[in-house]
């Protein structure tokens, strides 16, 4: 069966080329037989049979011998412009194909390259240098959109590695002291409930992982489209539950907890900007010495809220902390078995995302942390006013 060629953009265009050229080149053709056919009546101002002597002595009426004239000029004059015509169209559909071809070349390294994309062809891009118009631009943004996808794809592995990795960790330990103890012939109650204790501990841990995994995907789903829900909240209520949520663990530090909470209300998801809130503070206190320092502060200026939430503790060098709002990533160090899942940071700066708010974090001379949230304000939000004065009264 044969299949009728395709009507590329490179064939539309030499057929409108061409079509454009002969239909000027016709134009042409058709004034220039008209203005000689007008140029060419020297007669008609004569009188009324005047005869013309021609060279080899022939005498001929002006009226007819001008007539003749004309009909031999109109035939030469057609004949000649449609062969220069059709010289110059085919010249013209030719050479419009060639050039249309060439500016279309970077569109074809487009289409090649996007075939030959894969995983392990990500770093190849079409590197087109001709002139600066629409199709290098078209040319950059695809070359722009790759380097966006190698890197979403580079974080996507090491976030599956790293995940893979934290999740076998809470099954080996879990699946090692189940195997050690049902081996042992001699296990007693004692050694039964030390191993459910182990076991209950790693599946909390792996629990909480799976949580927040949830919550990471959840928020980087929501990232730069609609939010699923969206109802006015204040971050300051936020605040509030948090530091309620960890009231034991600052007391068994003996944490100097201070806060500065103005209503800073915003319309998104509550349950996404309560945990950003509550990751921020769980992080501060985790990560926190004995008799440190944490501080968390509310407010609005302008159209943007903000929510800011410091501590003290060991030592962060500021070229490490954009490391830190990496999937698995704590205080610096990846991996390294220390308590939490490594997810804190990364959800935060998710939920931000989500919210088209921004997170950074400044390294604390001495040592710790201050994270910094803004997000477009929402004006006052209700019933931020009587939890703000019940945790300043706490």
């Amino acid at each position: 069966m044969l299949r009728t060629p395709r009507p590329t953009l490179r064939l539309r265009l030499t057929l409108f080329n061409g079509v454009l050229l002969i239909g000027t080149g016709a134009v042409f053709v058709l004034l220039s037989w008209l203005l000689v056919t007008d140029a060419l009546r020297p007669a008609d101002e004569l009188a009324a049979g005047t005869v013309v002597v021609l060279a080899d002595g022939r005498e001929l009426d002006a009226g007819a011998w001008q007539e003749s004239i004309i009909d031999g000029a109109s035939r030469e004059l057609l004949a000649k412009s449609l062969v220069a015509l059709l010289a110059i169209s085919v010249v013209g559909v030719v050479g419009a194909y060639a050039v249309v071809g060439r500016a279309l070349r970077p569109l074809q390294q487009v289409t090649s390259t996007a075939r030959r994309l894969g995983e392990q062809t990500l770093d190849q891009r079409i590197g087109y240098a001709g002139a600066g118009d629409e199709v290098a631009e078209l040319a950059d943004t695809f070359d722009d959109m790759l380097d966006r996808l190698s890197v979403a794809f580079e974080a996507q592995k090491r976030f599956v590695a790293n995940a893979s990795h934290e999740l076998r960790t809470p099954l080996a330990v879990m699946r090692t002291e189940i195997d050690v103890t049902m081996a042992d012939d001699d296990a007693d109650l004692a050694e039964y409930k030390r191993m459910a204790m182990v076991v209950r501990d790693a599946s909390e841990r792996a629990n909480g992982l799976f949580d927040a995994l949830l919550v990471l995907a959840s928020s980087e789903a929501q990232s730069g489209r609609r939010l699923v829900r969206k109802v006015p909240h204040d971050l300051a209520a936020g605040v509030c539950g948090a530091l309620s949520a960890v009231r034991v663990e600052t007391q068994r530090l003996k944490l100097d907890v201070r806060t500065a909470l103005e209503p800073a209300g915003v319309i998104g998801d509550p349950s996404l900007l309560d945990r950003l809130a509550g990751n921020l503070i769980e992080n501060a206190v985790r990560y926190n010495h004995l008799h440190g320092q944490l501080w968390v502060r509310t407010g609005q200026h302008g159209d943007q809220v903000h929510l800011v939430v410091g501590n003290t503790g060991f030592e962060v060098e500021q070229a490490d902390v954009p490391g830190l709002f990496e999937p698995f990533r704590r205080g610096g160090r990846e991996r390294t078995g220390a308590r939490g899942s490594g997810l804190g940071l990364s959800i935060v700066r998710a939920v931000a995302d989500a919210h088209g708010g921004t997170v950074y974090a400044v390294a604390q001379p001495g040592g710790g942390l201050e994270v910094t949230v803004t997000m477009p304000a929402a004006g006052p939000v209700a019933g931020a006013e009587p939890a703000i004065r019940a945790i300043r009264a706490s």
